[in-house]
């Protein structure tokens, strides 16, 4: 016996332009039937939240799968799959498509080669599912716009609660993020925690979905920003903080990867700041609150 609730969904060619499109969602649990062999022409996220089965690639290879666990169905890849027969197990899928799925392969957050993912926890991933099934009601005005926004959400959830990586760090990203605006390479960083280039590479490439390069001048860009913004130091002191000796460099690389050059960032975005800046994250159930110059 099992039990089993779906919706499907057929975006208009305006909510495709969104990115991704959610085209389904369901919750199924207990002895559920074998899927497959077949093949797709969209992505599926199957979160496996407890029990136990099997995945068997197009080459006959089987793959236990024990919950907590994420299953890959990607389009043009053969598929099979089924729960114990004795235990069956508890799932939710969502089918999903959209251009923005291959940023999100090349980001490393949808894995083609890599049918079966273990999970440290499926409550993150749960949780969104469960926020799509709320959205899926019958006459919702906003299903599809709700639906797409879930899935960028459910990839994030997903990232965070695989098995092989840190949910909320990583110490080579923390590192480096922390020395990026100091005047090392990238084999510098790479020797400072007793790696190769390469093997540095591939730690931030599987963390970050970049190179340590990309990742590097994403932190100094982004400070530059803050500083471009938040205080009035000269954009040739703002190079300097961020690790850049010539300011002209400095500017053609700006304006070439932020598309603005530095002042006209700042005219854009330039403001006081009350009190001065900080680093400091703030809580969100204790928001900062900046008092006004009569209070005591």
């Amino acid at each position: 016996m099992y039990r089993t609730w779906m919706r499907f969904f057929s975006p208009v060619p305006a909510h495709q332009r969104l990115g991704l499109v959610c085209l389904g969602v369901g919750l199924q649990h207990g002895r559920l039937p074998t899927v497959g062999p077949r093949t797709l022409d969209h992505h599926v996220a199957v979160v496996i939240s407890s029990g136990t089965g099997w995945y068997r690639t197009a080459d006959g290879r089987r793959t236990t799968v024990t919950a907590p666990a994420l299953l890959w169905l990607t389009p043009g890849v053969p598929h099979h799959y089924a729960p114990d027969p004795d235990t069956g197990w508890d799932e939710g899928f969502v089918d999903f498509t959209g251009p923005a799925t291959a940023a999100y392969r090349e980001l490393g957050y949808i894995e083609p080669d890599r049918p079966v993912v273990p999970l440290s926890d499926a409550a993150g991933p749960r949780t969104v599912v469960a926020r799509i099934v709320r959205a899926a009601r019958r006459g919702n005005p906003l299903l599809e716009v709700e639906t797409a926004a879930a899935v960028h959400e459910l990839l994030v959830a997903l990232r965070r609660a695989r098995a092989d990586l840190a949910p909320d760090g990583n110490q080579v990203l923390e590192a480096l993020a922390r020395d990026a605006c100091t005047p090392m390479s990238v084999a510098d960083h790479a020797a400072r925690h007793g790696m190769t280039t390469a093997e540095l590479r591939g730690a931030v490439r599987r963390a970050a979905g970049c190179s340590p390069k990309d990742y590097l001048l994403g932190v100094r860009l982004g400070r530059a920003k803050e500083l471009l913004a938040a205080t009035e130091l000269p954009v040739a002191a703002v190079a300097r903080r961020v690790g850049y000796d010539d300011p002209a460099y400095f500017s053609r690389l700006f304006t070439r990867r932020v598309g603005v050059a530095p002042v006209r960032f700042r005219a854009r975005q330039g403001r006081a700041v009350p009190g001065g800046w900080s680093d400091h994250v703030p809580d969100p159930g204790d928001p900062p609150v900046i008092q006004s110059s009569d209070t005591p």
